[in-house]
């Protein structure tokens, strides 16, 4: 495993890059509301992504992936493909974004609630969010990632929700995935050392039901094999040399 130091000119790159990311979940706020289609809010993004910010939508061509952006409704765990789908009130909708500024990526993805959400949709959604943040917080030089891990997966479970296990969080800089390999579980104390300058995703996927996913014959959506609901909260951190410094944060983001 070959993770990236970053240069301090590198970093500055990977800050204007998280910052962008971020700004695209700040203006898609406002757009994400009962009746408007996942493929309107990809036409929306895209445009403000290549326009307004000068940037490239990561996502779009990767891999063949078609659109700009990933929107999971509701059961769809991740990489769901923006497309004539309606939101509708009670739904929940992950949004995923990644933007490539001056050859580096800034990833960042965000839970939104459709109109009135059920209680389990409000709460899944905010232990998610806690137990991203729990991940963040064990993130410095010298800790292993199985601390990272462990520090997700203790908060979530504790709340008797359940880590997806087949998908993680990852490097990032001038790649889009890059190592290593950032799991939402693990024993603390176990696995890669991080150090100073490196950048990684924090990025938990977690259900109201059981941990198993399946994936859908587009060979990109990921849903719960139970049909649960599924959450994710997402944000790119560099390892500074006294702990982390997130680099995708919005508007009105803080921590739990």
């Amino acid at each position: 495993m070959a993770a990236t130091i970053k240069t301090i000119e590198e970093q500055q790159k990977m800050r204007v890059a998280g910052r962008l990311a971020a700004s695209v979940l700040d203006m898609i706020g406002d757009h994400v509301l009962p009746g408007i289609s996942t493929g309107e809010l990809d036409r929306i993004c895209h445009d403000f992504i290549v326009g307004p910010l000068g940037a490239i939508p990561a996502p779009l061509n990767y891999k063949g992936f078609p659109k700009s952006i990933c929107t999971s409704v509701n059961h769809v765990v991740c990489h769901g493909v923006p497309g004539d789908r309606v939101l509708r009130n009670g739904d929940i909708v992950n949004i995923d974004i990644t933007v490539i500024k001056d050859g580096f990526h800034g990833d960042t993805s965000r839970m939104f609630h459709i109109g009135k959400t059920s209680v389990i949709a409000e709460r899944l959604s905010r232990v998610c969010f806690e137990g991203m943040w729990e991940g963040i917080r064990a993130i410095r030089p010298g800790a292993r990632l199985g601390d990272i891990g462990h520090a997700v997966q203790t908060h979530v479970e504790r709340n008797r929700l359940s880590v997806v296990r087949e998908y993680c969080g990852h490097g990032i800089g001038r790649g889009f995935h890059e190592d290593p390999q950032v799991l939402h579980y693990g024993k603390p104390g176990t696995g890669f050392e991080l150090a100073e300058g490196m950048t990684i995703t924090v990025e938990p996927m977690v259900n109201a039901g059981k941990r198993e996913v399946k994936l859908l014959a587009d060979g990109w959506t990921v849903v719960t094999k139970d049909h649960s609901l599924s959450a994710q909260w997402e944000h790119t951190v560099l390892v500074t040399d006294t702990g982390f410094e997130v680099l995708t944060l919005g508007a009105h983001d803080g921590a739990s």
